[in-house]
């Protein structure tokens, strides 16, 4: 077993009403790139975010109209194409498929599929306190953060911006 999976942060997933479970050590790198995405206040802004951990929704690869947004103009995260349509950021409940041993996995989860963004995993909020211990006994580092696994999740980006 890896290092690098042994510490995870979780928290209760708003958008599907269960626990998500992630990689510690990339969490606060991409909630920084959220952040400093959802905060740009013109295009030229967004364009020069910078993306380690994240596909760009804004970047130059991305879908834009075909003038293109100037650097000037007003951005607006919740008004981007991949956030819009929901792939972006990826839904955060997909990560516990990585970091989750699939033995728990099977015993506490039920993998769901959705029409347009894959698999993701469906961890009951009442397993919590079980599956939390199991993964302790295991060596696993857990800490649970909700706000930081909704905010991975594309909850209330929009209000980032103000």
């Amino acid at each position: 077993m890896t290092s690098h999976h042994q510490h995870l942060v979780y928290g209760h997933a708003a958008n599907h009403d269960c626990l998500a479970f992630i990689d510690a050590p990339t969490a606060a790198g991409e909630a920084a790139e959220i952040r400093a995405l959802a905060t740009a206040r013109t295009w030229g802004e967004a364009r020069q975010v910078q993306m380690t951990h994240l596909s760009h929704p804004a970047g130059p690869d991305c879908y834009e109209p075909e003038d293109g947004y100037g650097d000037d103009e007003p951005f607006d995260i919740t008004e981007v194409g991949a956030v819009v349509e929901g792939y972006w950021p990826p839904m955060v409940t997909t990560r516990a498929l990585e970091v989750l041993p699939q033995d728990l996995r099977d015993r506490y989860a039920k993998l769901v599929l959705t029409v347009h963004n894959g698999e993701y995993l469906d961890i009951p909020v009442d397993c919590e306190a079980e599956l939390v211990a199991e993964l302790r006994e295991r060596g696993y580092e857990v800490a649970r953060d909700d706000e930081l696994i909704n905010l991975l999740d594309g909850v209330n980006l929009g209000s980032l911006a103000s």
